[in-house]
């Protein structure tokens, strides 16, 4: 049952699933999350408040998630996650400076 439905990244979610290992669907999940996190949890949530933080009103919460999830390295790869959206050159500097800071 779905109780609420709210953005996580991988980090957050490889530290729910490592407390229901029990699980084995889960199991499977946080195989893939440790695979593919580059950070973890409490990096992520630092990093979730800083881009938040920004004031972008065009960066949703959804948006931030992936960010953290892909740690975009250049513009080009800023906009691949803003592909309904157009940032323009100073919104993609700012973010990109929070991740260099976390890479």
């Amino acid at each position: 049952m779905i109780k609420s439905t709210k953005p996580l990244t991988l980090a957050e979610v490889k530290d729910i699933l490592s407390k229901k290992q029990d699980i084995e669907k889960a199991k499977e999940v946080l195989a893939y999350t440790q695979k593919f996190t580059k950070l973890n949890a409490e990096k992520s949530m630092k990093m979730k408040q800083e881009l938040g933080g920004l004031g972008l009103l065009k960066v949703k919460e959804e948006q931030i998630s992936k960010i953290i999830d892909l740690m975009p390295a250049d513009q080009d790869d800023v906009r691949k996650i803003f592909e309904d959206v157009s940032l323009d050159e100073n919104e993609i500097a700012k973010i990109l400076e929070v991740t260099k800071k976390y890479s």
